[in-house]
């Protein structure tokens, strides 16, 4: 089966360092608690799992070529990654957190992978350098989706966990103040990142 060792180390450095939706998991975990980040990440699955359909079918490629589209699309992601960094940055220390502010949902979460550009990159790169089933390109081809959607299910929940176990120092209003500006400084910085790279 192909080389499996090094598509699954591939996807882990590809996938699991810091981007758009590994920050934001932390930061929603840290700033609102896992409970409640909990419609978030189902929804970054959700994104992720129409992004991994688009990349592994070609149809972002083939969308990318029509003059315009991908310039529409950077600005889409940028707005919506800049909206959700405001919205981290803002969010109350979590015991006041019930009262005046509400976890990014579900919805957020598709949005956050459809516009996060590290996703396709990610994607693309690992699709393009490995076929585990040499073969069987459509078997191939699900093999890997199985893979990266399981693979990145856990990096979701392990950087939002990472977050929620942050959240003790997120009582004192001055500290999670900083903690959150921080998260959204580095959301802010990773979506650069991708774009620059």
């Amino acid at each position: 089966m192909g080389d499996l060792a090094g598509y699954l180390l591939a996807a882990l450095a590809l996938c699991g360092s810091p981007g758009p939706a590994t920050l934001s998991s932390a930061a929603t975990g840290a700033a609102f608690g896992l409970r409640a980040a909990l419609p978030y990440y189902f929804g970054l699955q959700a994104g992720v799992t129409i992004v991994l359909t688009l990349v592994a079918s070609g149809i972002i490629a083939a969308v990318t070529t029509i003059p315009m589209a991908a310039e529409v699309l950077i600005t889409v992601a940028i707005c919506y990654m800049i909206w959700l960094a405001w919205k981290i940055a803002n969010a109350p220390p979590v015991r006041v957190a019930d009262a005046g502010s509400s976890a990014p949902g579900f919805y957020s979460g598709v949005i956050v992978n459809l516009t996060n550009p590290k996703a396709y990159a990610s994607f693309t790169a690992v699709f393009a350098g490995f076929e585990l089933l040499p073969d069987n390109v459509v078997l191939s081809a699900a093999l890997e989706l199985l893979i990266l959607f399981v693979l990145i299910g856990g990096i979701n929940m392990a950087w939002m966990t990472i977050g929620n176990v942050l959240q003790r120092f997120f009582q004192d209003e001055r500290t999670s103040r900083i903690i959150n500006v921080s998260f959204a400084i580095l959301l802010l910085a990773s979506v650069a990142m991708a774009f620059l790279v």
